[in-house]
C-alpha cells in the first residue's frame, strides 16, 4: 500500500518503508480513509511560526539540525503545513489537525505572498515571462503568478510575488530560470495572515478568525 501511494502521514503520502508514525499522535491515513479514530479527540493546536533562516521544516533529521518543532515548546507533537526550505524565512503554520493539514495544502485558492531579492536585476520581459507561468528544469509548468516589483538596488532586484502553489522550490527555480538566482526569500503572508508584529523565530496561535479565514472551522 505504501508502494501504491495508499498512506498518507499527517496529511503527506508516505513513499518510504519502514517510515515511523505514532498512532496515538500522528493523523494516518490508508486509501483516503482515517484509520486511528482516537486522535479524531484530541485538542487541536494551531500555530503559526515566523521561520528563520537555517531550520528545517520537517519534524525529523538525520544531520540533527535545527527543526522548526523544535522552536514549539509545551503544546504537543506538532508537524508542518507544507513546507519552507532551510534558507527560506518566513511564515508556516504548524498543527497537530491532519484534516486542516490536508484542507490547506490541498488548496489551490489561499494565496501565499513572498518577499524575493534576486542576484542582479531581470528585464521586465523576463518578470512578465514569469508572471504568465514558465516551464522549470524539473518538468514543472507554473501557473500564472502575481510578481510586483518593489525598490530595487544597483545590483538586485526586489519583487513581491504571490503564489497559489506550493512547488518545490518553486520561487528560487522561476528565478534560476531567467538566470537571477534568489539570495534572499521570506514568505510574509499566508491568504490574509500576516507577520505583522510576529518577530523572527517567534510564534503565536492562530484565532478562530484567521482559521475561518483559510476556508477551515474547528470541530
Amino acid at each position: 500500500m505504501i508502494k501504491a501511494g495508499e498512506v498518507s502521514v499527517n496529511g503527506e503520502t508516505v513513499t518510504e518503508l519502514g517510515t515511523k508514525a505514532d498512532p496515538s499522535k500522528d493523523h494516518i491515513k490508508v486509501r483516503g480513509k482515517l484509520i486511528n479514530l482516537k486522535i479524531e479527540n484530541q485538542q487541536h493546536v494551531y500555530i503559526l511560526l515566523n521561520k528563520p533562516k537555517g531550520v528545517l521544516s520537517s519534524v525529523s533529521d538525520p544531520e540533527g539540525r535545527t527543526l522548526v518543532t523544535d522552536l514549539i515548546k509545551g503544546v504537543g507533537r506538532l508537524h508542518p503545513v507544507g513546507r519552507l526550505d532551510y534558507n527560506t524565512e518566513g511564515l508556516i503554520i504548524l498543527t497537530n489537525d491532519g484534516a486542516f493539514t490536508n484542507k490547506v495544502s490541498a488548496s489551490k485558492t489561499i494565496p501565499k505572498v513572498y518577499q524575493v531579492k534576486t542576484k542582479g536585476l531581470p528585464t521586465e520581459v523576463a518578470i512578465r515571462k514569469l508572471a504568465r507561468g514558465v516551464r522549470l528544469e524539473d518538468g514543472f509548468k507554473t501557473s500564472p503568478a502575481e510578481i510586483k516589483e518593489l525598490k530595487p538596488t544597483d545590483k538586485n532586484g526586489w519583487y513581491e510575488v504571490t503564489l497559489f502553489e506550493g512547488h518545490n522550490q518553486q520561487i528560487r527555480k522561476m528565478f534560476d530560470s531567467i538566470g537571477h538566482s534568489v539570495v534572499k526569500l521570506k514568505r510574509i503572508k499566508i491568504g490574509t495572515i500576516t507577520d505583522v508584529g510576529l518577530g523572527t523565530g517567534k510564534s503565536r496561535k492562530l484565532t478562530d478568525a484567521e482559521l475561518k479565514s483559510l476556508g477551515y472551522k474547528k470541530a
